[in-house]
C-alpha cells in the first residue's frame, strides 16, 4: 500500500497491482531460496529433528515455524532456513540437494530477483525501458517460474509423495503455495506478450 502511495503505479489497473503484489512476494521467496542453498546442511540437521519431535505432525511443526522468534532480527539467515526444514515435512526432497525441487528454487532465487525489479520499475516508469527489452525478459522469467512450478508439481505426484497425507495438507498446503507461482507468471507472460504486440506499455495504462 505505501508503494502505490509514494510510486505512481496505476492502482486503477488489475494487472499492474497482481504482478506488483506477487514480484515483491517473489523477492522475498527468492531470498529464502538463495538461504535454501546456503543452508542446506543445517536444513536437513533441522529436518531429522523435526522428524524425532513431530513425526506424522506436520502442521504442528509448520505453526511452530510460523511463530518462531527471530531472536537475532530479520536479517538472520539460519531462521529464515527453517522455514524449508518445516516445508521438508510435507516434501523431504527440499532437504535433499540432489532433488529437482532443491535445485529449481535454489536456481529460481539467484535469478529471478532483477527480473521482478525489472518490472516493479517498468510499471511505474515505463518511460526508462524498452517494451521489447522488458517484455523479451518477462517472457523468459516468468516462463522459467511456471515451468519450474509444473514440474515441481508433477514431479510430486509422480514419485507419490502425496501418500500419507491428507487432502488438507496436499491441496490446501503444497498445491495452494504452489499454484501461486503457476497462475500469477500465467498473467505477466499475457502481460510481456501485450508489450511485444503492442510495442508499448499500455497494458500497465489501462484501467
Amino acid at each position: 500500500v505505501g508503494c502505490l502511495l509514494v510510486i505512481p503505479y496505476n492502482a486503477r489497473n488489475v494487472i499492474v497491482i497482481s504482478l506488483l503484489f506477487f514480484n515483491n512476494l517473489n523477492i522475498l521467496i527468492a531470498f529464502c531460496e538463495i538461504i535454501l542453498g546456503w543452508h542446506i546442511k543445517l536444513i536437513q540437521k533441522d529436518y531429522k529433528e523435526n522428524m524425532e519431535n513431530y513425526k506424522d505432525r506436520r502442521c504442528d511443526c509448520g505453526l511452530a515455524y510460523v511463530f518462531l522468534p527471530l531472536r537475532n532480527g530479520p536479517f538472520d539467515s539460519r531462521a529464515w532456513s527453517r522455514m524449508w526444514s518445516a516445508y521438508a515435512m510435507f516434501d523431504p526432497s527440499y532437504q535433499n540437494h540432489e532433488s529437482f525441487g532443491f535445485f529449481i528454487d535454489v536456481g529460481n532465487g539467484w535469478t529471478t530477483i532483477p527480473p521482478c525489479i525489472l518490472w516493479n520499475i517498468s510499471m511505474a516508469y515505463s518511460e526508462l525501458f524498452s517494451p521489447i527489452l522488458v517484455g523479451c525478459i518477462g517472457m523468459a522469467s516468468y516462463w522459467q517460474i511456471c515451468y519450474g512450478t509444473i514440474i515441481y508439481l508433477l514431479s510430486y505426484v509422480y514419485n507419490k509423495r502425496y501418500v500419507g497425507k491428507s487432502m488438507m495438507e496436499n491441496f490446501g498446503f503444497i498445491g495452494a503455495m504452489n499454484l501461486v507461482w503457476f497462475f500469477f507468471p500465467l498473467l505477466a507472460m499475457y502481460a510481456s506478450y501485450r508489450m511485444l504486440s503492442d510495442g508499448d506499455f499500455r497494458v500497465f495504462q489501462s484501467s
